[in-house]
């Protein structure tokens, strides 16, 4: 545990490969198109944006699922802003947070109001496409991933996180100062999250993870809680981890395996 702390700030220059990736991701998805669909799976895939990004930073990962033959859709619920730009409030937590009363509340639970009502949404989405559901998260949307598959054992099948905070939440990230700046309690998001593995993860989880990630702490990418993970290392940037062919390749090798 005393590896847990943010990455320093030069670590940050390391993510301009993501420009790097990016251009290889290229030439994947020019080879997608080449080849015939792999898979003829009918899961549903929701693909979860990081904090601060949207459905459009992962519609190449999502075009290029669909060519191997997967159904595949965006999380549809705009940018992610940790919950910031909805109500949140310890009072509208479902009964599934075990929390305590705060007099000084200053946004703390926004992600996990975001999560219940994430929980909702593939709720409905389960019930109108009939299939059951694979999550696959980027950053904070592998966490967001991982915890509506805690609630729902029954719909989601499957999560994979791509450099995912699954301990501290932004604690042992960059993005941690700027939520420090805001007012919140980062050592009590982390005991809350922690509390909420009384409840065990039991469907199948693929965790890929970067040592030299710029913005999440990779030790803070590992599940230290539940049995039915594999952790897969990868070399790339944070910004360019749903960009990256080499974790593109993991993602599928994933999805057959739960096939």
């Amino acid at each position: 545990m005393n590896e847990l702390r943010p990455p320093p700030r030069s670590a940050l220059i390391g993510e301009t490969r993501a420009l790097l990736e990016a251009g290889r991701m290229i030439l994947s998805l020019t080879a997608a198109q080449l080849n015939k669909p792999r898979s003829q799976d009918e899961r549903l895939i929701i693909v979860l944006p990081g904090f601060g990004a949207d459905d459009r930073h992962t519609a190449p990962l999502r075009h290029f699922l669909r060519k191997q033959g997967y159904v595949v859709e965006g999380w549809g619920m705009g940018r992610n802003r940790a919950g910031q730009d909805m109500p949140n409030s310890l009072e509208l937590l479902s009964d599934r947070w075990p929390v305590e009363v705060r007099e000084n509340y200053q946004g703390e639970a926004a992600v996990p109001c975001l999560v219940d009502r994430f929980v909702e949404h593939a709720r409905e989405r389960q019930s109108q496409s009939g299939r059951n559901i694979v999550l696959i998260g980027w950053s904070l949307g592998g966490y967001i991933a991982r915890e509506v598959a805690r609630d729902l054992p029954d719909t989601v099948e499957q999560v994979i996180t791509l450099g995912s905070p699954v301990v501290g939440g932004p604690k042992y990230t960059a993005t941690g100062r700027y939520f420090a700046r805001q007012g919140a309690d980062l050592d009590w998001i982390e005991a809350m999250i922690e509390k909420r593995e009384i409840n065990p993860i039991h469907q199948p989880m693929t965790m890929i993870y970067s040592k030299s990630d710029g913005i999440v702490s990779w030790p803070a990418a590992i599940d230290r809680f539940n049995r039915n993970v594999e952790h897969i290392e990868v070399n790339g940037s944070h910004l360019g981890m749903a960009f990256n062919p080499s974790v593109w390749s993991h993602i599928l090798d994933a999805l057959q395996q739960d096939e």
